[in-house]
């Protein structure tokens, strides 16, 4: 982990796009004319509503204001059916988050004090020292020099930075510097455009996209400690709720950790521009209460499903390009440069968080991932309508 984490507090929210969702639902052409007319006739009737209430007084300003909010009310709206969340920043719910969170409030507070003391001195200068009617428009008296106003203003700043210096630096020691326990958790999270593969060296477990760990109660401390690699690009790792943000370098380990305090789903995503799907790599932490994260990790540590029914569709599954690309455990499908699927249909989402894993959305991928996550590297495979039914009834045996 590195400085950038402490800076968890003052990044934006992730907001997923218009043009993501409506691919989802229509064909590219269609979903974007779909989007186009629905925002400009939002905008246009906001724009009206302006007009009657402003009458004359409405100025460009105005009108970019309004275009701006329309947009950033109308993407939820459109994003409704994306499996993703907005996750609280100021609610940490993890050790080294909340390490982040009550430094990031000091700095706060300090310059809120900062920015009060001033502003409050200007606006008194300006309304005390105004030009008023009467003034005969001589140059009031200059004062040249004072060694209390010039004290004051060396010796506070340099206060201020030394007690910001030091409660950072405190921080920093404390996240950075942690020693895992002998029960920790060790995961290798790798970095791909665009997508996250997770790796339990210790469990022999391959995912992707999805990091399963334990929660840590009062008493029993069970910290998860990530090794960060990249395959292609830099990417940075940054579940909020959790932890700061790392980045993720190629030829190059960094290391972070986590230990949530509360079971469920928390949210992240790339925060370092990656390329073209960037806003479409996303991660989900899923934090088990006591004894089902080893209900998981059996389930995981079992050979993928011969289901009789379905090996039509494992042939042809076999006989294609898919197994260049993916790994099927217990089989020959050895393939590293995409996803393991040994237990696809266990995790909640595909394309990285793009769509939810249903069977309908899964046969829209496997037909064209193109229509999903444009410039994802899967490719179009061509497959005629009986050798795609095949191929997702085999898929979704693998659970």
């Amino acid at each position: 982990m590195n400085g950038k984490s402490l800076m968890i507090l003052f990044a934006p929210p992730f907001v997923p796009s218009i043009n993501s969702v409506q691919a989802l639902t229509h064909s590219k052409d269609e979903g974007r004319a779909f989007q186009q007319n629905q925002v400009s006739d939002l905008r246009s009737r906001i724009s009206k509503f302006g007009f009657r209430i402003l009458g004359a007084r409405w100025t460009r300003g105005t009108a970019s204001f309004l275009f701006i909010a329309t947009t950033c009310l109308v993407a939820p709206a459109f994003a409704a059916d994306a499996p993703t969340g907005v996750t609280n920043i100021f609610r940490p719910l993890s050790t080294p988050a909340q390490a982040i969170h009550e430094v990031s409030l000091l700095v706060l507070a300090i310059c809120a004090g900062i920015f009060l003391v001033v502003g409050g001195l200007l606006a008194y200068t300006v309304v005390r020292f105004r030009h008023r009617p009467g003034d005969d428009g001589r140059e009031p008296p200059q004062i040249y020099g004072s060694n209390q106003l010039e004290f004051a203003w060396t010796v506070i700043p340099i206060v201020t930075v030394f007690v910001l210096f030091l409660a950072t630096a405190r921080t920093i020691y404390d996240v950075q510097g942690a020693v895992p326990p002998a029960d920790a958790l060790n995961v290798t999270v790798v970095g791909h455009q665009w997508w996250w593969e997770i790796r339990y060296p210790e469990l022999g477990i391959i995912t992707a996209n999805e990091l399963h760990v334990p929660v840590s109660e009062s008493g029993k401390a069970r910290p998860t400690f990530l090794k960060l690699e990249s395959a292609d690009v830099v990417h940075s790792f940054w579940v909020p709720q959790l932890a700061g943000k790392t980045d993720v370098i190629p030829n190059r380990e960094n290391h972070m950790w986590i230990e949530p305090t509360q079971p469920g789903t928390y949210v992240g995503n790339c925060a370092e521009y990656c390329g073209m799907q960037h806003a479409h790599m996303r991660l989900r932490v899923i934090v088990h209460p006591p004894g089902d994260f080893e209900k998981w990790t059996a389930a995981q540590r079992q050979p993928p499903v011969d289901d009789p029914q379905a090996r039509a569709g494992r042939d042809v599954f076999f006989a294609t390009a898919c197994i260049n690309c993916h790994s099927i455990g217990e089989t020959k499908a050895r393939g590293t440069f995409g996803p393991d699927l040994t237990h696809l249909m266990s995790r909640e989402t595909l394309g990285a968080g793009t769509v939810p894993n249903t069977a309908e959305k899964l046969q829209a991928w496997v037909r064209d991932p193109q229509t999903i996550k444009e410039g994802c590297n899967m490719p179009n495979m061509q497959l005629t309508e009986n050798e795609l039914n095949q191929i997702v009834a085999y898929l979704l045996t693998l659970k």
